[in-house]
C-alpha cells in the first residue's frame, strides 16, 4: 500500500530525526536518491554519463539544498552539472558542496529579482536533465514571483524544444497543491518525482498527479512518527487480501449474493454490463430485478442470473435507470429504503444518485462522475460546477461523503474514494481508453460483488466510519482499472471486453 501524508505530518515526523542527526545528513540522503534517479533516467534514455549535462533549478528552501547536494554527487561521477540559482538565499552548505565538486553555479535573477532569460535560457537549452529544486512541501498556494515566471518560461521553452529535457522533481513538482492535489498556478511538470520519507496527497490525486510522472518514495525512517495517512493507494497485494479465493467449504451463498436493479427499456445494456462485472469478479449469485424485456436480455447472456427477489448480501442499484421514469424510480426508492432498514450494503450508480435520500449509511457507496457529483452537491446546498470537481476532486469527494454519510467513489482518470469518517483512497490503475460508454456499469457490478462477499463486515456497527467499505470500493476501482488495461492492450476497448477481463485480473491476484 502507498500511504500519503500531509506536509504538517511529514515535518513533525522529520523534526526528531533532524535533531538526532548531523547537519544535512537527511538532506544528503535525499540528494543521493535524487542523483540515483537522474542516473537511472540517463541509462533509460541511453545517454552517456560522462559529459551528460544536468541543470539544477535551485530555490531558497531545503529542496534547493537537496538539488545542490545531488548536483555534487553527479559532478563527481563525471557529469557536467550547472546550477541556476533562482534565489538570493541558496542553501549555503549545499552551495559550497556543489561548487567544490565542480558544479558551475549561475545567478539567474537580476537586481530587481526578475529572471535573466539570456542566462537561464542558455542553461536550460544545454540541460538534458533538469532537477527541480525550486520549492518543496513548505510552499502553499501558487508559486510566487519570481518562481512563477521562471516555471512558466521554462515550461514554454521545454515544450518548444525538439528534444525535451527530462525533469526530475525533488520531493514534489514545484507549484502543486501538496496536501490537496490542486494546481493553484504554474507547475513544472516532472517525468520523475523523488519524494522523501512518504508520499504526499498531491502526488496521488488529480489534477496535480498528472504533473508527477513516475513516483519514487525514499524511506528515510519517518514511518513510525507519521500517524494516520491522509490518502492511501491499494496495490495488487492489498487487493489480493481483500478478494481471497474461495475455499473448499464455500458455496454460492457464502461467496456473496448481489441484488441488481439496473437497466431499463431505454438502456437495457446497462443491466447486462453490471451483471457481467459482478459475475466476473467472482461472487456466488446475481439476483436481477427489472423489466421482463431487460431480464430476458440478461438471461440470454448469463443464464445463471436468477430473476426475482430473495435474500441478498449487497445491492447494485441505478445503472441504466432514468430517474424520470416513475415506475423504475419507485423500484429504486423501494430497494434503497429496504436496504437501509436492513443494513445491507449498496452501490448507488447513475440514475439512483438523484433518487437517494439526503442521508445514507457508511456501507452505501455512491459512484458519481464529475458532473454527477456536482449535481449531488448542488442539490444539497453546495453550489458546484463540473469544473470545480475537476479542479478539486479530493476536497469535494470528501465534502460529499460528509454531507451524505455514505462512501463516495468519484470516477475519473484517478478514482477518489472518500469515507464519511475520513478514510480516503486514490486509485490510478486504468487507461484513458476506459472513458467509453458502459464501463461505469461494469464497475458498479464489480463493486457490488466485492461488497456482497464482505457483507457481514459492513454493518453500521462493524463499519461505522465507512473505512472498510471505502477500502473495498478502492479494490473494485483497482480490479476495474487493471481489467481495462488488460483488455485494451494499448488500444480502444469496449465495456464488455473490460468485464470479460476482470476474471483474469482476479486470477493474477491468486484468485484461482
Amino acid at each position: 500500500m502507498i500511504r500519503a501524508y500531509e506536509a504538517e505530518a511529514v515535518r513533525a515526523a522529520e523534526a526528531p530525526l533532524l535533531a538526532a542527526t548531523a547537519p544535512d545528513e537527511l538532506m544528503k540522503q535525499a540528494a543521493f536518491a535524487v542523483a540515483t534517479a537522474v542516473l537511472d533516467e540517463l541509462r533509460r534514455l541511453g545517454a552517456r554519463r560522462s559529459g551528460s549535462t544536468v541543470l539544477l533549478l535551485v530555490g531558497g528552501g531545503n529542496n534547493g539544498g537537496d538539488a545542490l547536494y545531488a548536483g555534487a554527487y553527479l559532478a563527481r561521477r563525471g557529469l557536467q552539472v550547472a546550477a541556476a540559482l533562482c534565489t538570493d538565499r541558496p542553501h549555503e552548505r549545499g552551495l559550497a558542496a556543489a561548487r567544490s565538486a565542480g558544479v558551475r553555479c549561475h545567478d539567474v535573477l537580476d537586481d530587481a529579482g526578475r529572471p535573466r532569460w539570456v542566462v537561464l535560457g542558455a542553461l536550460a537549452d544545454r540541460g538534458g536533465v533538469w532537477v527541480d529544486g525550486l520549492t518543496g512541501i513548505g510552499a502553499t498556494g501558487g508559486l510566487r514571483q519570481p518562481l512563477a515566471d521562471v516555471v512558466t518560461g521554462l515550461w514554454e521553452r521545454r515544450t518548444a524544444m525538439p528534444d525535451e529535457p527530462t525533469v526530475v522533481a525533488v520531493d514534489v513538482p514545484s507549484g502543486i497543491g501538496v496536501d490537496d492535489g490542486t494546481l493553484p498556478g504554474p507547475v513544472l511538470r516532472a517525468d520523475v518525482t523523488v519524494t522523501m520519507g512518504a508520499a504526499k496527497p498531491g502526488l496521488l490525486v488529480r489534477p496535480a498527479e498528472a504533473c508527477v510522472g513516475r513516483l519514487v518514495v525514499v524511506d528515510i525512517g519517518l514511518t513510525a512518527g507519521l500517524g494516520t495517512p491522509a490518502v492511501r493507494r491499494l496495490t495488487a497485494a492489498d487487493v489480493a487480501d481483500l478478494r481471497p479465493a474461495p475455499g473448499p467449504a464455500d458455496h454460492k451463498y457464502t461467496r456473496g449474493v448481489l441484488g441488481l436493479l439496473a437497466g431499463s427499456t431505454t438502456y437495457p445494456g446497462a443491466a447486462v454490463l453490471a451483471a457481467a462485472g459482478a459475475l466476473r469478479a467472482g461472487l456466488g449469485m446475481v439476483r436481477y430485478l427489472g423489466p421482463d424485456t431487460v431480464a430476458r436480455l440478461v438471461h440470454q447472456r448469463f443464464p445463471e442470473v436468477v430473476v426475482g427477489s430473495g435474500r441478498v448480501q449487497s445491492w447494485t442499484v441505478g445503472s441504466g435507470v432514468d430517474p424520470d421514469d416513475a415506475e423504475r424510480a419507485d423500484d429504486v426508492r423501494g430497494v434503497l429504503t429496504q436496504a437501509l432498514a436492513d443494513g445491507v450494503p449498496a452501490v448507488l450508480d447513475a440514475g439512483a444518485l438523484a433518487l437517494a435520500p439526503e442521508r445514507l449509511a457508511p456501507n452505501v457507496v455512491l459512484t458519481p462522475h464529475a458532473g454527477e457529483l456536482a449535481r449531488l452537491l448542488s442539490d444539497r446546498g453546495e453550489e458546484t460546477a463540473r469544473g470545480d470537481v475537476d479542479a478539486e476532486p479530493l476536497r469535494l469527494a470528501r465534502l460529499a461523503a460528509g454531507l451524505t454519510g455514505a462512501v463516495v467513489l468519484l470516477k475519473g482518470p484517478t478514482t477518489v474514494v472518500a469515507a464519511p469518517g475520513g478514510a480516503t483512497f486514490a486509485q490510478a490503475d486504468g487507461t484513458p481508453w476506459l472513458a467509453t460508454a458502459g464501463t461505469g456499469d461494469v464497475l458498479a457490478g464489480v463493486l457490488g460483488a466485492l461488497l456482497a462477499g464482505h457483507g457481514e463486515e459492513l454493518t453500521t456497527d462493524e463499519d461505522a466510519d465507512g473505512a472498510r467499505t471505502a477500502e473495498l470500493a478502492a479494490a473494485a476501482a483497482y480490479l476495474h482499472g487493471r481489467a481495462g488495461l488488460r483488455a485494451s492492450g494499448g488500444g480502444p476497448v469496449t465495456a464488455l471486453q473490460v468485464a470479460d477481463a476482470v476474471s483474469a485480473v482476479v486470477a493474477e491476484l491468486g484468485g484461482t
